[in-house]
């Protein structure tokens, strides 16, 4: 195996400076996925989702951001799956954007609350078909199933039951989760390790901004 203490790489795609940063950390934020977005990133939208459970272990994995706006960042899931569950009992999570092409990383840290239902039913169908049938294929999501063909047994039998022209209902294990973001976080890598690090944490109807230490 590849000695990995001599894997590195020098940050030098830019600086972040206070100056620099927009006072409201939603304008922020949107100002660099729309860099991201702009840099052609693959899916700049995916997030690493952290969450913990009623006895603190912690887990995290993959999630897509659907929204970014005044009231918060929100994502689809099964309300049934592992984060469904850790949410139910510890209703609070940490987002992480890593945009490793230009070098810059946020994270948003806040307390978390299910969308109403009617948006995540308009949401749910402006999903491609396919994809509006695997959210009932894949239900109870995080649960064991002997073998891939079980799988794919139960998606061809909802296409049966739902055939091409018939809509798809949002199943009521399915929708959506809003961050309400108390703390926002932006990283610019810097070379040497002397990063640029920005905090944005919420005071009254405001925001206090403090440089971090690398």
């Amino acid at each position: 195996m590849t000695d990995l203490t001599s894997l590195r790489i020098s940050y030098t795609q830019g600086n972040l400076r206070r100056a620099a940063l927009n006072s409201d950390p939603l304008a922020q934020f949107q100002s660099w996925f729309a860099e991201a977005q702009q840099a052609d990133l693959p899916e700049p939208y995916a997030l690493s989702l952290a969450t913990a459970d009623a006895s603190r272990r912690p887990s995290v994995r993959t999630v897509l951001l659907r929204g970014a706006d005044e009231r918060g960042l929100t994502f689809y899931t099964n309300f049934e799956s592992h984060k469904g569950h850790d949410l139910a009992a510890n209703p609070q999570a940490e987002l992480l954007f890593y945009w490793a092409e230009l070098e810059r990383q946020v994270r948003a840290y806040g307390v978390i609350a299910r969308v109403p239902d009617a948006e995540a039913d308009d949401y749910f169908h402006v999903r491609p078909r396919e994809s509006q049938l695997a959210a009932h294929a894949s239900d109870p999501q995080s649960a064991p199933i002997d073998n891939r063909e079980a799988l794919e047994a139960k998606f061809v039998a909802l296409q049966e039951r739902f055939p091409e022209g018939q809509p798809v209902p949002r199943p009521e294990f399915w929708g959506g989760y809003r961050v309400t973001v108390q703390e926002w976080e932006f990283w610019q890598g810097r070379p040497n390790r002397m990063h640029d690090r920005f905090r944005y944490s919420r005071q009254g109807d405001g925001w206090q901004i403090e440089r971090l230490m690398p």
